[in-house]
């Protein structure tokens, strides 16, 4: 019998459950439409029923069981009043699913085991202190000082994307006003683009192409043909970010700054902007001491690994 890891990546669509091992090697793995199970307590059955037919066809053992999720809180074991899924308020996840399993139970947003698979499959492999942003529909972060994940008092530190950056800016999903991820992510750069084709007069593909169907790929592209508006809203993007990354930078002093998600697979029409920007803006004291550099882990399985080496961390 091979000892693994389960890694669960829970989603407001969908959830994978992956069987992974220590070399960070998926052997196979299942999905679950999320939205299918809109009660909470046949969703857990569906959860334990895919995990044991995972275990019983590739005849393995598990040594733990590592979940990420939005909203979570690694303290508490639970998912708090995550806005995208079904079930709400203070969800028990990890208490529920220990009643089928004596072996540790761990939960943490998904930021959090992105940046924890960084470090045990990833680029961060030999760091003790770095920050890995991931740029999807918002923006997540997970911070990791002394080879330690940051989570603060309450469970929730490390929320880069819910810092205010414009007084009285864009609404977001928090329910506050210009919040970081608002102008950095694959929504936020949609809303930038659809600003700067209102004000701006240069010849565009994007104008073809509506707000519904508009997304941070077929931005990426134009960009990567010299399309001038989507060009600018990288800029602006890369701006609004690398601002931040000055500010994270003072206050930790990291190694690398990792960037994954949508956004991090335009390449350097994002890189290049972001790095000038916070060389052009960091204090003395950090020049040339951080690399920005892209996730090292392959981005569609990156949930599954992230939560897997938070079982395989909670294990050590």
């Amino acid at each position: 019998m091979k000892n693994i890891t389960i890694g669960i990546d829970i989603g407001g669509t969908n959830t994978v459950i992956g069987v992974v091992d220590q070399n960070g090697m998926i052997i196979d793995k299942k999905n679950l439409l999320t939205k299918n199970y809109p009660l909470l307590d046949s969703f857990i059955t569906a959860l334990h029923d895919t995990i044991e037919d995972l275990i019983q066809k590739n005849n393995l053992f598990i040594k733990a069981i590592g979940i990420g999720a939005p909203d979570a809180n690694y303290y508490r074991g639970t998912i708090e009043h995550a806005p995208n899924l079904a079930w709400k308020g203070i969800v028990p996840l990890c208490d529920l699913l220990k009643k089928f399993y004596s072996i540790p139970v761990v939960i943490t947003n998904d930021a959090n085991a992105a940046a924890l698979g960084e470090m045990v499959y990833g680029g961060a492999k030999n760091m003790k202190h770095f920050a890995l942003i991931t740029l999807g529909t918002g923006l997540g972060s997970g911070i990791v000082v002394d080879g330690n994940m940051v989570y603060g008092a309450t469970g929730f530190a490390g929320e880069l994307g819910h810092t205010i950056i414009e007084y009285n800016g864009r609404d977001c999903g928090c329910g506050r006003k210009g919040c970081l991820e608002c102008y950095v992510s694959a929504t936020g750069i949609c809303r930038t683009v659809s600003e700067l084709l209102g004000k701006r007069k240069n010849a565009s593909k994007l104008r073809s192409i509506s707000y519904e169907n508009l997304d941070s790929s077929i931005i990426a592209s134009a960009a990567n043909d010299g399309d001038k508006i989507a060009l600018e809203a990288f800029t602006i993007s890369a701006k609004h970010l690398a601002f931040s990354l000055v500010n994270l930078i003072a206050l930790l002093s990291p190694e690398a700054i990792f960037i994954s998600g949508g956004l991090a697979g335009a390449g350097d029409v994002f890189f290049k902007p972001l790095r000038q920007y916070v060389e052009e803006n960091i204090e003395i004291l950090f020049k040339n001491s951080v690399k920005i550099i892209p996730s090292e882990i392959d981005g569609k399985d990156a949930a599954i690994l992230g939560a897997s080496a938070l079982a395989w961390k909670e294990i050590e």
